[in-house]
């Protein structure tokens, strides 16, 4: 089981042209296994894979798994609103070698519960790789209750689900009835310290682009059970919770990483580079944490 510190990993884009920056994704995939990241998603939300064509999408998640080489396990994010889709892409991230795919709930076109349980069976039925499901109903507009969850916690290859909502009741709901080895992942980063301590095991992480070493730090006391260190910690990083949220995700962390000197801030439409009214917050918050 992937457990820890799961960085949802921007993907640097060169401000002039926008292409991928392929150099910069090296050094931060070095970077990260550097400071004690636990493992690496690839073309999450945070990865804009709304923006990245079908090509580029599966070169980023084939250059990361090379990149790792094995040194920590890298999550491919494949999922789309066709099931379709979904299942070429996934299908594309098990040939390129990632350990397992972080499949978001079909956005947009509002499936009921029997339509999530039966998109989630047919990609599992179609491609033999470990698949985690992500619930982040406040950018899809689709919720996947935790019924539907529990259904689908009963296929093998199903492994596990990033709950981004921030609900530790529903949290603890799954905890205690899914199977024990189903993994149960913080999306939220302001309150992953408290499902980690409840039986949670690990969280897909915003803020990691930035404050790798001290997420990792904080995860691995969070998941040992040492509740105060864990807090300790994340007091520091509370305030970078915040700002990476100023405005939509990635805006700000992109902005942030820049700040850092890791990568250029090349952001495709829609969205825009960090408003200039923003910077001061972010920046303090990186400052205030000792990062820049």
């Amino acid at each position: 089981m992937i457990r820890g510190s799961i960085v949802a990993l921007v993907t640097p884009m060169h401000s002039d042209s926008l292409k991928v920056d392929w150099d910069a994704l090296k050094n931060l995939v070095a970077w990260h296994i550097e400071q004690g990241t636990d493992s690496i998603v690839a073309v999450g939300t945070t990865g804009e894979s709304a923006t990245l064509n079908v090509h580029e999408h599966s070169e980023v998640i084939r250059f990361v798994v090379e990149q790792a080489a094995g040194r920590i396990p890298v999550i491919a994010g494949t999922g789309a609103n066709s099931t379709r889709e979904a299942i070429e892409l996934t299908q594309g991230a098990k040939q390129a070698g990632a350990d397992a795919c972080l499949l978001v709930t079909p956005y947009y076109n509002k499936p009921t519960q029997e339509g999530l349980y039966q998109h989630y069976r047919a990609i599992a039925e179609a491609v033999a790789i470990d698949q985690i499901l992500y619930n982040v109903p406040g950018r899809t507009a689709c919720d996947m209750l935790p019924e539907t969850v529990i259904r689908l916690s009963a296929i093998a290859n199903i492994i596990g689900i990033k709950e981004a909502t921030g609900d530790l009741d529903r949290a603890r709901q799954l905890i205690y009835q899914c199977p024990a080895d189903f993994a149960i992942y913080s999306g939220d980063d302001h309150s992953a310290r408290e499902l980690m301590l409840m039986g949670g095991h690990g969280d897909i992480s915003v803020t990691a682009n930035v404050a790798p070493r001290l997420m990792s730090q904080m995860c691995a006391a969070a998941l040992a059970g040492e509740a105060e260190a864990a807090a300790t910690i994340d007091r520091v990083l509370q305030p970078i919770h915040d700002a990476m949220f100023v405005e939509s995700n990635p805006i700000p962390v992109k902005w942030a990483v820049s700040q850092l000197d890791l990568m250029q801030g090349g952001l495709r439409l829609p969205m825009t580079v960090l408003s200039e009214r923003h910077h001061r917050t972010v920046r303090e918050a990186l400052q205030n944490a000792g990062l820049i």
